[in-house]
């Protein structure tokens, strides 16, 4: 028996991705690339944007045109909201919440055609969702031998009102810090060198449990205290604080510790104060112009990643001007620009979607190509110097490898070597491009064999 699994959207669902893959390989199915292969057809999906829907759509109908030929049996789970769901009721064999992981091999088993019967009554539109400390016990299929991500919170309760995410995966409620410190161990121990830490707003860590669980600085100096245990070399990231919850204390204690990366992604939306409101993001300018100015003192070396919309309702040219300006301030080392798509359940959705599409592509060509003036400038700044670098795999060109720096940098090393992969190595930047670096590896006492004249 084989299955096939597409994880569509966020980095939680790839977290997710890895604890179906072990319920699956628990039942005796072997997991195959080849969708054509496979007895089992699954997807783990996102409702937040319409792009990975619309691949949900083309999917699942391809599937069912094959079961015409063979017996195939297909689910669907992740980030789905109540509308998206009633629609793949009728497409999908197999509909289930992550938080009913557990419960999947006895769908699969059980197996039958979706009808009104087999449909659960209807959840809470807020769930609680308690039952996914049920989820985070089962241990992960680790799509890497280097490179992990472990939940650490799940749902959110800002409310921003471009989002779905709290109608798709409830209220925050935070994963036990003994369960996140043994998991995190386990990956030291087995010698992974890249650990980001997940949440829709890791920020509020623990402040679900006041009293009976530790903050989120704190959770990071336990780690930090572990790395030193362990006299080990990896890099601990995390996803996505808010800047709402952000604390100087935070980045001092990333400051600390060296295997607390020094790369901060801090999504800042929009750079304009009326937006910010009607985007319900309960920051200002100021505050965030804070954080980062903490961020400058302190993690002098960190580079610095956000999320911008551009397009979103009530955005007109001065307030898109702001954001320019916000840019131009703050020289972002990445920004993940997104044009504004009305996604069901998020309250922006009752509004006008009035910013025409093609103001939308012009305002994110004119953004895109202001953050790679700054990029292009920080990249030739480090032009000459020695690095240490993850490497992470074949490069798309052939006879290069590829890897990241631990601000998360891409760069293009001179050789391809396979037995470098999931290795941290020094490399001396020669050249730099708009959004990467290219280097040469250098000669390293423990790997010279690896380098040959």
């Amino acid at each position: 028996m084989k299955y096939h699994l597409i994880t569509l959207g966020c980095q939680m669902n790839i977290a997710d991705s890895e604890r179906v893959s072990a319920v699956l390989e628990s039942m005796g199915y072997e997991r195959t690339e080849k969708e054509e292969e496979a007895n089992l057809l699954g997807m783990l999906a996102c409702s937040v944007r319409q792009k990975p829907i619309d691949k949900v759509y083309n999917q699942i109908a391809r599937w069912n045109r094959w079961k015409s030929r063979r017996n195939l049996i297909t689910f669907i789970s992740g980030c789905i909201l109540p509308a998206d769901k009633e629609k793949f009721l009728k497409q999908f064999d197999i509909i289930f919440a992550m938080s009913e992981l557990s419960q999947l091999p006895d769908m699969i088993r059980n197996y039958g055609v979706v009808n009104e019967a087999s449909v659960r009554p209807p959840e809470p539109l807020m769930p609680k969702n308690k039952n996914i400390l049920g989820l985070w016990g089962i241990k992960p299929k680790y799509h890497s031998s280097f490179e992990a991500f472990v939940p650490i919170q799940n749902g959110c309760d800002k409310f921003c009102t471009f989002c779905a995410v709290p109608y798709t995966r409830g209220r925050e409620v935070s994963r036990p810090s003994e369960e996140i410190l043994e998991e995190i161990t386990q990956l030291v121990d087995k010698g992974y060198k890249s650990i980001t830490l997940l949440g829709q707003n890791v920020n509020s860590y623990g402040l679900d449990k006041k009293g009976a669980e530790i903050s989120f600085a704190q959770l990071l100096q336990e780690i930090g205290e572990l790395g030193n245990r362990s006299g080990k070399e990896f890099w601990v990231y995390f996803t996505s604080p808010h800047p709402h919850d952000m604390t100087r204390e935070v980045i001092e204690v990333i400051a600390q510790y060296p295997c607390l990366a020094k790369q901060i992604h801090l999504p800042m939306q929009s750079g304009d104060e009326k937006v910010l409101i009607k985007m319900n993001r309960r920051h200002t300018m100021e505050k965030y112009r804070q954080i980062v100015k903490d961020i400058r003192e302190l993690l002098p070396t960190a580079t610095l990643f956000t999320d911008i919309i551009v397009g979103f309702t009530g955005e007109d040219e001065n307030a898109f001007q702001n954001t320019l300006l916000a840019v131009e301030e703050f020289k972002f080392n990445m920004a993940f620009i997104a044009m504004y798509s009305p996604r069901p359940g998020a309250a922006s959705y009752r509004w006008d979607d009035e910013i025409p599409l093609e103001v939308k592509k012009e305002r994110h060509h004119r953004l895109s190509e202001a953050m790679k003036q700054h990029t292009r400038q920080y990249n030739e700044s480090l032009v000459g110097k020695t690095l240490r670098v993850l490497v992470t795999g074949r490069d798309r060109k052939t006879g290069f490898s590829n890897g990241l720096t631990e601000g998360k940098i891409t760069v293009r090393l001179d050789r391809y070597l396979p037995q470098l992969n999931g290795q941290m190595v020094d490399v001396k930047i020669t050249s730099a491009a708009d959004m990467s670096l290219s280097g040469e590896l250098k000669e390293n006492p423990v790997t010279t064999d690896y380098y040959p004249a």
